[in-house]
């Protein structure tokens, strides 16, 4: 169920052995991101519940899941960019049936993100979920 973009992504921490060069891989990820208008960061944009500074600008195109996103921590922007890697492009009624969860374990994430980044990924994903949910 995921999307090519996603699968790069497992292939490319397939090839990475060591969690150093995964971090640094997915923080080259998020600075590879366009960075969110500053007037989209606002208060209906925010993801509560993360440790760092979050927001998500979701977006149906064409019945097509899409979103943007921005962070004032690097790793964070990765993890945007990993989430946009798995959730963009996706017709939007498929969104809340994409088990985030078990396709970020094939990253191994869970078991390298402290506690708090953990709950702020969850947060991310729960925001995307119920945007999408609403869209459809």
């Amino acid at each position: 169920m995921a999307t090519e973009a996603f699968e790069d992504i497992v292939a490319d921490f397939e090839f990475l052995e060591d969690w150093e060069d995964r971090y640094r891989y997915v923080i080259d990820r998020g600075r590879a991101m366009e960075p969110l208008d500053d007037a989209l960061k606002v208060p209906a944009t925010k993801v509560e519940g993360c440790a760092s500074q979050v927001w998500l600008h979701p977006r149906i195109e064409d019945g097509r899941f899409e979103f943007d996103g921005d962070s004032d921590a690097m790793i964070v922007r990765g993890l945007i960019a990993v989430l946009r890697a798995l959730f963009n492009g996706r017709p939007v009624d498929e969104v809340p049936k994409v088990d985030a969860q078990a396709e970020l374990a094939r990253l191994g994430l869970n078991d390298h993100l402290s506690a708090q980044r953990s709950n702020g990924l969850r947060a991310m994903i729960e925001r995307i979920r119920s945007v999408a949910a609403e869209a459809a």
